[in-house]
């Protein structure tokens, strides 16, 4: 992989030109290194780096037991390049025996790239989750019609339970339409990180918990926090700077449709401007057909998508 850096460079420049708030590096974690070559072009590369979540763990909720991810390096060939890539990816696989049973083969790659997409759809990929962004808008968004009906407010340890319950539906619609699993001990692990949160929800420099509230019970909970890219290891994808982090957003089955959610996430847009982020960001689902429509409408667009093959004995 001599010639890594080139592929690199060449890569990072046919980004810049596809989306200008995608970042100006690609990090690469450890792994194992693949190589192929594309009929009539030079060698493309990539990195596989293989994470097991073991039972228990608050990341075996979202990710398959056994998650391959690969890091590819196509410079600025990304269909035939990737296709040659995804091939060897399948003959690493089946070397060391990967599971047929809860793993996955993960891949992540800005979403504007039409190309690459129709390789990743050719060896049997779906799109499981984008993540979005929504640059900050200095003018804060109207109040709703609800405004005099909905209260919305921080929430507080006292909350817990009301907190808990709104994040579990919203875990159990996921693994309808999305990337989360059902797990025994899901309960407990959402209610642990729940209790953290709720900590410092209240707190200037803590992650901000919303709850709105209707006739004076919980209907919709946004819990969000802030990150700098530079300072943090999962902010690799985003521009530099101080931004905003949705994490969960939940709204009650009875309220949907009526736009607790809008004036839920109207008050988290405020905030985000008032703190003076770079913009605010967050992952959905696009087979979700919720939030599919619902971040559209409040300015999110995707930035990066992960596509997903489970089993990993599954790719083509």
């Amino acid at each position: 992989m001599g010639d890594a850096q080139d592929l690199v460079d060449r890569q990072c420049a046919r980004f810049a030109a596809l989306d200008p708030w995608l970042p100006d590096r690609y990090l690469l974690p450890s792994g194992d290194p693949l190589l192929a070559h594309p009929e009539g072009g030079a060698a493309v590369a990539g990195l596989v780096a293989h994470a097991r979540n073991p039972p228990g763990s608050a990341q075996s909720l979202w990710q398959a037991s056994d998650t391959y991810e690969l890091f590819p390096l196509l410079g600025d060939r990304p269909r035939e390049g990737l296709d040659a890539l995804l091939r060897e990816w399948r003959r690493w696989l089946a070397e060391r025996d990967a599971p047929d049973e809860d793993s996955s083969c993960v891949l992540t790659w800005p979403s504007r790239d039409a190309e690459a997409t129709r390789a990743l759809l050719d060896h049997g990929f779906v799109p499981l989750s984008c993540l979005a962004i929504r640059p900050t808008d200095p003018t804060p968004a109207p109040n709703t019609k609800l405004s005099g009906t909905v209260k919305v407010r921080r929430a507080g340890p006292a909350d817990l339970d009301a907190v808990v319950e709104l994040a579990l539906a919203e875990h159990a619609y996921a693994a309808l339409v999305g990337a989360s699993v059902p797990r025994p001990g899901t309960a407990q692990l959402t209610r642990a990180a729940a209790r953290l949160r709720l900590a410092t929800s209240d707190v200037p420099e803590g992650d901000p918990v919303w709850l709105a509230e209707q006739d004076g019970a919980p209907v919709a909970l946004a819990e969000c926090g802030w990150i700098d890219p530079d300072r943090h290891a999962g902010g690799h994808r985003l521009r530099s700077g101080r931004w905003a982090y949705v994490n969960c957003v939940s709204v009650h089955e009875r309220a949907r449709g009526g736009g607790v959610g809008q004036r839920l996430m109207a008050e988290a847009h405020a905030e985000f401007a008032r703190a003076g982020v770079v913009g605010s960001y967050l992952y959905y689902n696009p087979p979700n057909p919720l939030s599919s429509v619902f971040w559209p409408r409040q300015g999110y667009r995707p930035l990066w998508t992960t596509w997903e093959v489970r089993p990993a004995t599954a790719l083509r």
